[in-house]
């Protein structure tokens, strides 16, 4: 295990699911890559979640994916987290795919369901349990039904942290809140819960969650940041949260890559390139989707977002020390 690895628990905090950038050619563009860690590490960020599914992980290579994992090592400060996203059509794809992770430098891994298979109970749990099996990492399952047809229920994580010392945390996507009251109420303080839907964070910080894998943190990391400390310390975000949501509900749609990287390019943070078979948006989806964007940033809170920020990140770098 590297020395990296020695960070705070990966589902607690903001973890920032990565988008990938792509070059003209279709190759990873590393050094647009490197720099977008760089910035949002700045910014105060706990960590990041690599090659997951708004980093269009299903549409990368092998290769590709532990290429991310040691590019962010490189730029990544001391005690962020590296989480890399773990999916495969095969189990043993999967396995391979943990421990070329592992060797590259990830600090904990996404465990995602098999890709396109829509597995029942016991072959996800047979699953789930050959990649925890295949690595010392701290480990997260993803949760998210609606995108993998796979629901793992509270039961299901119950019987896997039993057997597994490593599974310490679940990125709950499902939608349902009540998901995380449950899981709460049968494993109590074993692991933690992260929400993985933008506009249910809110809730899901009510309902007992303890971190955050957030997309549009990769445009507005500040803003993000004050929501989730905001929440987490009982503070009224109200306010900042109604603004957000209209953004915050684009991480929640069949184009969310593209839409988040047209806020990305909007603020000149990233481009809006994707990888096929995703193709970017239509002139009608592109315009409508900026009068969204552009009405939003123009009433972009500030300044008290970016003391509520400056907060956060003075935050996070106590935990960090």
């Amino acid at each position: 295990m590297s020395e990296r690895s020695a960070t705070q628990p990966i589902g607690q905090g903001m973890l920032v699911a990565l988008t990938t950038p792509f070059g003209p050619d279709d190759t990873l563009d590393l050094a647009a890559f490197r720099r977008h860690v760089a910035w949002l590490a700045a910014r105060g960020v706990d960590g990041f979640v690599l090659a997951g599914s708004l980093g269009e992980g299903s549409a990368l290579e092998a290769g590709e994916r532990t290429t991310l994992v040691r590019a962010a090592s490189e730029v990544a400060p001391p005690g962020a987290r590296l989480v890399a996203a773990i999916g495969a059509l095969r189990t043993r794809d999967a396995v391979a795919l943990a421990r070329a992770a592992e060797a590259a430098g990830a600090t904990g891994l996404l465990v995602l369901p098999p890709y396109v298979y829509r597995a029942d109970p016991r072959e996800a749990r047979a699953h789930f349990a050959a990649v925890l099996d295949a690595t010392a990492l701290p480990c997260m399952l993803y949760n998210n039904p609606s995108a993998y047809g796979t629901d793992v229920s509270a039961d299901d994580v119950l019987a896997l942290a039993t057997d597994h010392a490593n599974l310490v945390a679940v990125k709950e996507s499902s939608g349902d809140v009540r998901r995380i009251t449950a899981i709460r109420t049968l494993l109590g303080d074993r692991l933690d819960v992260a929400v993985g839907l933008d506009d249910a964070i809110v809730e899901g910080i009510g309902a007992g969650a303890s971190g955050w894998v957030a997309g549009l943190a990769n445009a507005l990391p500040e803003e993000s940041l004050a929501l989730f400390h905001g929440a987490r310390e009982g503070e009224d975000v109200r306010a900042l949260y109604a603004w957000f949501l209209p953004l915050l509900r684009m991480d929640t749609t069949v184009k969310f890559v593209q839409q988040i990287k047209l806020v990305e390019a909007e603020l000149g943070v990233g481009t809006t390139r994707v990888r096929a078979p995703r193709q970017e948006l239509d002139d009608h989806e592109r315009e409508a989707t900026l009068l969204v964007i552009r009405d939003l940033l123009a009433r972009r809170p500030r300044p008290p977002g970016r003391r509520s920020v400056g907060a956060a990140a003075r935050r996070t770098a106590r935990r960090g020390a």
